[in-house]
């Protein structure tokens, strides 16, 4: 008995996941990634940034950033005070122009200066997280990816998809309860969402299309 509650438990989120995939789909047709950037190096170190800071604070800085240190050779080469000086205003910026400049140099030692394509070795990176690596995978190689940032954890557990804050957690969950060619344009879509509709504390509720199957209706 305990095991068909289980299943059928189960069975309901992967209806209400695949109605938000639809649902987000129609509200935000290009599930793209806020982050600009012109290379997959560029994006991970956009993304390195971005933690604990906005995209549009990153934005503003990553323009004089890459027009000092466009790849991986220069970065890798850089004075870390420099580094710090250009990305001082996105926070943590001491660690993160250390972790940027030690990155750079790890990718030119262990894979001869090309991203690696998988979690584990991405992982290995200095200042490079779960969070980052799946971006990193979902983005640049098109591979199914769960981007467990704070906007598709909150939506995540509004709709009942999930009942964990713990990004490990909500990935792992999230990775088999959607259809993988899916998992990574709907973490973007929730980001849009999150932002636009679905806020922290003053969701609106009233104009969410998600409202007809989410079960938190604040």
């Amino acid at each position: 008995m305990l095991v068909q509650l289980t299943k059928g438990v189960e069975m309901e989120k992967k209806k209400i996941g695949l109605k938000a995939i639809e649902t987000l789909k129609k509200l935000y047709p290009e599930a793209i990634c806020s982050l600009e950037y012109k290379t997959p190096f560029q994006l991970l170190c956009a993304t390195m940034l971005s933690a604990q800071c906005t995209d549009a604070r990153v934005n503003k800085i990553t323009p004089n950033l890459f027009a000092k240190y466009p790849d991986v050779e220069t970065m890798s080469k850089a004075k870390k005070e420099d580094v710090e000086k250009i990305i001082y205003s996105c926070g943590f910026y001491k660690n993160k122009a250390n972790n940027l400049v030690e990155m750079s140099k790890k990718l030119i030692k262990d894979f001869n200066g090309e991203i690696p394509s998988t979690i584990d070795e991405l992982t290995t990176l200095p200042g490079v997280g779960r969070k980052t690596a799946n971006l990193i995978v979902g983005d640049v190689f098109g591979k199914s990816a769960i981007v467990a940032d704070t906007h598709l954890i909150r939506i995540a557990n509004r709709l009942g998809l999930v009942n964990s804050k713990n990004p490990v957690i909500v990935e792992r969950e999230l990775k088999e309860l959607l259809p993988e060619k899916e998992q990574n344009d709907f973490c973007h879509r929730c980001v849009l969402h999150g932002r636009a509709v679905c806020k922290s504390q003053k969701p609106r509720c009233e104009e969410c299309l998600l409202a007809e199957f989410c079960p938190k209706n604040y």
